[in-house]
């Protein structure tokens, strides 16, 4: 349903860091990074949006932090 696709569009929209990286079991994991008020239009976006055709259960965030600087130079799609 190319979610990684559409969530890596999205996230360079809003210009963050990170990846996007689909799992054995069926889910999407990733790292976002930037601004706290684009994390928080991204985190939106992927529990009500997404792709335009996926199908979202539930959307986890876990170990949300402030950092200094971005690690990432831009947002990837992990294979």
């Amino acid at each position: 349903v190319y979610f990684r696709k559409f969530t890596q569009e999205k996230a360079q929209e809003l210009g963050l860091k990170g990846w996007v990286q689909n799992t054995e079991q069926g889910t999407v994991i990733g790292v976002a990074q930037g601004p706290e008020e684009d994390i928080e239009q991204l985190k939106v976006w992927l529990a009500t949006v997404g792709s335009p055709k996926s199908r979202i259960d539930k959307l986890e965030i876990e170990n949300e932090q402030e950092i200094e600087s971005c690690e990432f130079e831009d947002f990837t799609v992990r294979r």
